[in-house]
């Protein structure tokens, strides 16, 4: 009786780790196997169901076409390049005098060329490209250029630099007479007079109420080609000093917003090219003019 019963308890301890192992087996079995090596041994010994690993190539991956039919798109490849920015708000050259000159042939720019792309030049850009189904960047691309080249035509050399774009009305009777900084407040024009004479002209913009441009008869005190305010910190290129600190300089701010803004008591100059040319010209001691 007790031989039968050891034999009977030393049975069921060899088939209880015949069983643990077959299970450690199983759970372990690689992918790709689908879940048979090991495993039908341990389905075998507990009549359990095993259920098969997923092999790599049964694994959706991100992105990947759908084969059962599903809507499920393929991601792209690769995200489009942005297009290249030939002009952009900032920019000053010649370009940029050429791109102003073919909007304003189209009527989206209503003003002389300066060769600087400011704000104005940017609105003006952004209006030319929502009219041809372009993407409104404001900024100038290849397509959005050669857009403008097809509808345009090349600008006269008059279209790129006029005169003024302000009409220059009767000089004062202190103009007259040797070299003068002729400054009219009613025309917002500077014209450069030699004995009567105009040499050349170009529009002006003054300071506002709470900072205003002061009027009467000046002489040219100083000259600095670069200079940066020491009260503003703002720039001054091209600066003819007539009355403290009141001078005659080219401003970016003018050139990109036009009469929407007002300088702190200077005369502002917007084309860069011009009163470059009038600083050569002008001397220390010319007379300046500012008058209605």
């Amino acid at each position: 009786m007790k031989r039968s019963s050891v034999i009977r308890r030393a049975v069921l301890a060899t088939a209880a780790v015949a069983l643990v192992a077959t299970g450690c087996t199983a759970q372990a079995a690689g992918p790709g196997s689908g879940g048979r090596t090991g495993g039908g041994s341990a389905a075998s010994a507990t009549n359990a169901p095993v259920t098969a690993a997923p092999s790599p190539s049964s694994v959706p991956t991100p992105g990947a076409s759908a084969s059962d039919g599903s809507d499920a798109k393929p991601s792209s490849s690769a995200p489009a390049s942005a297009a290249e920015v030939l002009m952009e708000d900032g920019d000053e050259n010649e370009q940029v005098r050429e791109l102003q000159a073919r909007l304003r042939q189209l009527d989206h720019f209503d003003r002389a060329p300066t060769g600087f792309y400011g704000s104005i030049t940017g609105k003006a850009v952004s209006a030319f490209q929502k009219k041809r189904g372009l993407p409104a960047t404001g900024s100038v691309d290849e397509a959005t250029w050669q857009r403008l080249l097809g509808l345009s035509r090349k600008p006269t050399a008059d279209e790129l630099k006029p005169s003024t774009t302000n009409e220059l009305d009767a000089p004062a009777a202190a103009c007259m007479k040797g070299r003068v900084l002729c400054i009219s407040k009613e025309s917002r024009t500077l014209a450069w007079m030699i004995d009567g004479r105009v040499v050349s002209s170009m529009d002006v913009r003054f300071g506002s109420e709470n900072t205003p441009t002061r009027e009467g008869t000046f002489a040219v005190g100083w000259k600095a080609k670069d200079w940066t305010s020491t009260i503003y910190h703002t720039p001054m290129p091209y600066a003819m000093f007539f009355s403290g600190g009141q001078a005659v300089h080219y401003s970016s701010d003018f050139a990109a917003r036009g009469y929407g803004g007002a300088s702190h008591g200077c005369v502002n100059v917007r084309d860069r090219a011009k009163i470059a040319a009038l600083f050569d010209q002008v001397k220390v001691g010319d007379k300046v003019v500012v008058h209605w």
